[in-house]
Formats: structure tokens, C-alpha cells, sequence
């Protein structure tokens, strides 16, 4: 009976002991050392910010175009018979210079015959009031007052008025000859020649394209957003006789070949109307003596010529510029705390261009600010800064921080 309980209960024995020698073993295995893995911070460029006055410059693009553009028509017939050395495309002509000559005789001829006609009205005048004196002196020797017929009145106002005629025809030849010699209405160049010498010309006949080159013009679009920062120089209804206002400098860049090239102008005026398709508004930019030669040897400002144009605006005191980079979508940047954290924070900009971004606020005098692009940038991440180009002072592990900190404590 013994030999049976032991049978029995032996193996249960030997499996509890088992499992009370393999639970004692789990309790007393070593502990594996717990660690976080460092966190690694995110190498970024940044600046310190500080207040500027800004001036906002304004970027727009035109045309240059001739201030006056006219175009030349004789008003009298003829072959012509000379034309000036500056009568070619491009050549240059000064106010009152005779750039095509018509063929004068026939208007000479009519100058003689008119000159004869007025010789005649006026000796016919001279007999009527002859005449007119020995029917006066005759009345008067009988006592009596002559009659106006007897004076001649009316054939003395009708010889006046043939002689009054007579010298408007003569005026007329001359003003006839005079338009034979076709001069520039000002300073200026040709733009297009249309006749040379030998051919026959009729009132209406096209001789040329000429313009002035006192002044040029530059029609400069603007948005909405643009003119809020430009002086645009208004004028309004009963202002006639008052000066314009002192518009904006504008400075004017053209690239001819391989080189860039400047002028400086000013913004005149503003059209009347805003451009119903484009919803701008075009401003007039005039830069004067296009084709002056200058001390940099720059070419001229020709007419039909591309040019971008950089217009001062208005200044935007206390402002920060920063790069185009730093903005965030919505108009935020990213600020880099006292314990090198990104904190997203919402800003006012004021203008934006290609380069740079202005706030005017949101930012306070010495605050470190991103302006490297990140995918993902949360909040409270954790940056190695390079502040204004200066490289972050490196730093060793948490662990080796705190050892140092026991040694030095001992």
C-alpha cells in the first residue's frame, strides 16, 4: 500500500519541485540596464532678429515708349527735291530743321501772280477814291453835298474788298510756298522714312514716322496689392493749373547681350482707368535724355525695348526682414526657444517678394528664428542651431553630462 502512495505522488512531488526550482531561477535572473536612446537634434540654420526701417521696393516691367509720336504728311503737292542728312531711319533732328524740301516754282508762280492781283486791286482802289475826291471838290465849288453815288462809295468798298482778297491770295501763296519745306515739329529722331528725293507727294501722303527725344515713357503695371505701398502722384478735378505731385524714383534695368544696364526715372502720373482684364493699374515712369551719353558708356533707351523696373515704396518703420524660407504655411515662423525648441508662431507679414519677408508683427527684438526648410517641424522639437553663421558650442550625452557632474561633485 505504501509502495502505491509513492507511485503516486512521487512524480507529483518531483514536478512541483521542478516548477518551485524554475520559478526560484526566473526570480533571480540579473536586471538588463534600462536606457532611453538619446535624442538627436535636428541641425538647423538660423538668425536673431532686430528692427530695421524697411523700404519696400516695388517690381514691375514695361515698354519704353516715344513720350510725342508723329507722323509726317506735307500739305501741299510736289516732287520732292531734297531731303536732310538726318532724314533716315534713325537719324537725329533738332526743332525747326527742314527735313524734306518739295519743289517751290509753281508756288513762287503764284506768289507773282498773286503779288500782281494785289497791285491791281490796289491801283483800281486808288482811281475809285480819285474819282471820288474830284466829285467832292465839284459839289463843293456849286455849295452842295455830293450824293454817295456821285462819291463813289460803292465802288470804293467794292475795289477794297477786291483787294482785301488779292492779299489773302498772296498770303496764301506764301503759306503754300513756306509748306514746301517740311520741318520737325521738335527734338527728335525718325523712326520710319517713307520718301526720297524724286517723288511726287500729295496732301495725305505719308513722309515719315518721327518722335521725341527729350523724354521717355514707361507704362508700369500694378497690382492691387502694389499700390498700397506706392505714392502714386494723383490728380484731381479742379487741380489744372497745380503741379503734380513728386512721384516715386523709379530705377530701370535693361539686359542687352551679356550685360545689365541702368537708368533712373521718376513715376509721373497714373492712368485714369484700371485695366478691366487685368484688374491693374498702369503707371507712367519718364526718364529724361534717353540718349544722352553718359560717363559708363551706356547705351541708349530705345524705343520698344523690354525693361524691368524697381519703384521705391513706402518705408515700413520697426520691421523684420526675413528670408523667404522662414515663412511657414499660414503665415507663421518657427522660433527657437531659451532651451532650443521650435515654437511655431504666428506672424503679421506686411510684404513678401521673391528674397526676403517683412513682419511687422508677431516677433520681438532678439528672437532666434528658422529659416531652414523642414518637412516636419512640431512643436517643442528639439535643434542644434547655427545662429547668424555661428555654429552650436557641441554637447556630450545626457549620461556623460551626469557623470561629470558627480565627478566634479565629489
Amino acid at each position: 500500500m505504501l509502495s502505491k502512495l509513492l507511485k503516486w505522488t512521487l512524480p507529483v512531488l518531483v514536478v512541483l519541485g521542478a516548477l518551485a526550482a524554475g520559478r526560484y531561477i526566473v526570480s533571480q535572473r540579473p536586471q538588463a540596464p534600462q536606457f532611453e536612446p538619446p535624442v538627436v537634434p535636428v541641425s538647423i540654420e538660423a538668425i536673431r532678429v532686430a528692427p530695421v526701417d524697411y523700404r519696400v521696393v516695388v517690381r514691375s516691367e514695361g515698354t519704353v515708349e516715344p513720350r510725342t509720336e508723329t507722323t509726317l504728311i506735307p500739305q501741299v503737292s510736289g516732287q520732292v527735291v531734297a531731303i536732310a542728312t538726318a532724314f533716315r531711319d534713325g537719324g537725329f533732328f533738332s526743332r525747326g530743321e527742314v527735313l524734306v524740301a518739295l519743289d517751290p516754282r509753281d508756288y513762287e508762280l503764284a506768289i507773282a501772280s498773286a503779288e500782281a492781283q494785289v497791285a491791281q486791286a490796289e491801283s483800281t482802289l486808288e482811281q475809285e477814291l480819285a474819282q471820288a475826291r474830284v466829285v467832292a471838290d465839284d459839289w463843293r465849288m456849286l455849295g452842295r453835298e455830293a450824293p454817295e453815288l456821285g462819291l463813289r462809295k460803292p465802288q470804293i468798298a467794292a475795289a477794297r474788298a477786291t483787294l482785301l482778297s488779292a492779299q489773302a491770295q498772296l498770303e496764301r501763296a506764301r503759306v503754300d510756298l513756306e509748306r514746301t519745306r517740311i520741318r520737325a515739329p521738335y527734338d527728335g529722331q525718325v523712326l520710319e522714312k517713307a520718301v526720297d528725293v524724286g517723288q511726287f507727294v500729295s496732301p495725305g501722303t505719308v513722309l515719315a514716322r518721327v518722335y521725341a527725344t527729350d523724354y521717355v515713357e514707361i507704362r508700369l503695371p500694378l497690382s492691387n496689392r502694389q499700390m498700397e505701398f506706392i505714392e502714386v502722384p494723383e490728380r484731381f478735378r479742379g487741380e489744372r493749373g497745380a503741379e503734380a505731385p513728386h512721384g516715386p524714383r523709379v530705377s530701370l534695368r535693361a539686359t542687352i547681350g551679356r550685360q545689365s544696364w541702368r537708368w533712373e526715372g521718376r513715376i509721373v502720373r497714373a492712368e485714369g482707368a484700371i485695366d478691366t482684364r487685368s484688374r491693374q493699374l498702369f503707371v507712367v515712369a519718364q526718364v529724361d535724355d534717353p540718349y544722352e551719353r553718359g560717363a559708363d558708356e551706356r547705351p541708349p533707351l530705345r524705343i520698344g525695348q523690354f525693361v524691368e523696373a524697381a519703384i521705391d515704396g513706402r518705408m515700413l518703420p520697426g520691421a523684420f526682414v526675413l528670408p523667404r524660407a522662414a515663412l511657414r504655411d499660414g503665415g507663421a515662423v518657427l522660433v527657437v526657444d531659451d532651451e532650443s525648441r521650435l515654437q511655431r508662431r504666428e506672424v503679421e507679414v506686411a510684404w513678401t517678394d521673391g528674397e526676403e519677408v517683412v513682419v511687422v508683427a508677431g516677433l520681438a527684438e532678439g528672437e532666434v528664428v528658422n529659416v531652414t526648410p523642414l518637412a516636419v517641424a512640431a512643436s517643442g522639437t528639439r535643434v542644434s542651431a547655427t545662429i547668424d553663421g555661428v555654429p552650436p558650442v557641441p554637447r556630450g550625452r545626457p549620461e556623460d553630462d551626469r557623470v561629470a557632474a558627480e565627478g566634479g561633485a565629489q
